[in-house]
């Protein structure tokens, strides 16, 4: 009988997969330099070691994890960053070059714009699709999930997402509304009669645009997907290995829409409760999915609505932290690290979540009062964060350098913090991005 893993020892295999780093063709990577290999493995233990918060033996880690900024202080269009993929590609190689962080996120952010318009994506408007060139993409807020669906979700979460979810939020898969129950097909009787929507044309459009769609995402990924590899062998590491969500924000960001979640906190709350319920082992295996399909061990957890301002604190126990605990603590067992993004602030939620296991969880910290969360969730969790956009768009490097020191010096000491800005940004003085590493790299070092 073959032994089963434990969670620190599959935790382990993925950051030696990433300190043994294999090219394409399963070969050892192949590095520029000498020097280069030194730094990618000694920036790979830095994070790591930051992570589970031990005193580094260096200094503290520094990373720039933005949004569109690679592109746009380059002087593209957000347009042309998701349209042209080789120079979308170059350009992120150039920045992080730059820039010089001691980890990477990937040129994935701007996404391959041909391939929303093969699917006719609802959901988001983009540049030249509702947004102007020079912009970001925008969610469309909308009740994508009607109230009386909710058993449709809880009975059946991946059929309610193919007949229904999945054909409101791309036109071009209409089709799916015709598939048949895929758990009644079962034996020789009446077989044939599950198979005849395959015949028929809607279907077979939406299976035609989804094998255009795939072939176009595999022309993106060439080159978004070769440049982590390129960057790898100049000695910088991406171990990002992919993202899930918190059950809530799967149900109020896109499926019942703000609006819509809100209302069902007081007109159907065991309804609610019940999908996030079925919804939480499904947001688990995404993540472990994600990160060995990627070998990377770190797995991004947008927040978005557990925020201050969002639930009242008894809500917030109630409906938001249970689950989204569950999904962290799915994924520590799967041996991944996960990377929750405490978005605005969460003054009064800190307490709250600092009942994770202590050096196994990495939290970017945007607003948030610093000092505070050192002295709760930092106790048993590194930090990221929290440089304002705001800072790094209108301060000066003096400002920021300032604000860098005293983060360090206020909460860094002792370990168990990355130097990074506090939210995604897609404008801000290039200068003052290369203060925020270059003064991390100055004031963090350890006697």
């Amino acid at each position: 009988m073959e032994k089963q893993l434990s969670p620190d020892e599959k935790l382990e295999a993925l950051w030696q997969g990433v300190l043994e780093k294999k090219d394409p063709q399963g070969n050892p990577l192949q590095f520029q330099s000498p020097e280069a290999e030194k730094a990618y493995k000694e920036r790979v233990q830095r994070f790591r070691d930051a992570i589970e918060m031990k005193k580094l033996p260096d200094r503290v880690p520094v990373t720039v994890f933005p949004s569109m900024f690679p592109w746009t202080s380059a002087g593209m269009t957000v347009e042309e960053a998701m349209y042209n993929y080789d120079k979308c590609a170059e350009v992120f190689q150039k920045f992080v070059l730059e820039f010089e962080p001691d980890v990477h996120w990937g040129a994935y952010a701007p996404g391959p714009g041909k391939f929303f318009e093969i699917l006719d994506y609802k959901l988001y408007s983009w540049p030249g699709h509702g947004v102007a060139p020079e912009h970001s993409y925008q969610c469309n807020e909308g009740e994508y999930m009607k109230p009386e669906e909710y058993d449709d979700l809880i009975q059946d979460p991946t059929g309610y997402f193919i007949h229904l979810y999945l054909p409101r939020v791309f036109g071009a898969l209409g089709g799916f509304q015709m598939l048949p129950f895929f758990p009644g097909i079962l034996e020789m009787y009446g077989l044939a009669l599950s198979f005849i929507p395959f015949g028929l044309p809607p279907v077979q459009s939406t299976f035609q645009a989804l094998f255009e769609a795939g072939a176009e995402a595999l022309k993106w990924v060439g080159p978004i997907g070769g440049t982590d590899g390129v960057l790898a062998t100049l000695g910088f590491p991406n171990i990002l290995g992919g993202f899930t969500k918190a059950p809530f924000d799967v149900i109020g960001d896109t499926l019942r829409g703000t609006k819509g979640i809100m209302l069902d906190l007081y007109r159907r709350p065991d309804k609610l409760l019940k999908a996030m319920e079925v919804l939480t082992p499904l947001m688990i295996k995404m993540g472990i999915g994600s990160a060995q399909s990627t070998g990377n061990p770190l797995i991004f957890i947008p927040l978005h609505k557990g925020a201050d301002g969002f639930l009242s604190d008894e809500q917030f126990k109630k409906f938001y932290w249970p689950t989204l605990k569950e999904v962290i603590l799915g994924l520590i067992e799967g041996g991944c690290v996960p990377l929750p993004a405490l978005e605005g602030f969460w003054n009064t939620r800190l307490e709250v979540v600092q009942d994770v296991p202590k050096g196994k969880t990495l939290w970017m910290v945007d607003q948030s009062d610093m000092v505070q969360a050192k002295k709760t969730l930092g106790q048993n969790a590194c930090l990221l964060g929290n440089v304002p956009s705001s800072l790094l768009n209108l301060g000066t490097p003096q400002d920021v350098r300032d604000y860098v020191k005293n983060l360090i010096e206020t909460v860094g000491k002792d370990g168990g913090l990355i130097v990074c800005n506090g939210a995604f940004f897609d404008d801000a003085k290039p200068e003052n991005v290369k203060a925020m590493v270059d003064a991390a790299k100055e004031f963090g070092v350890y006697a």
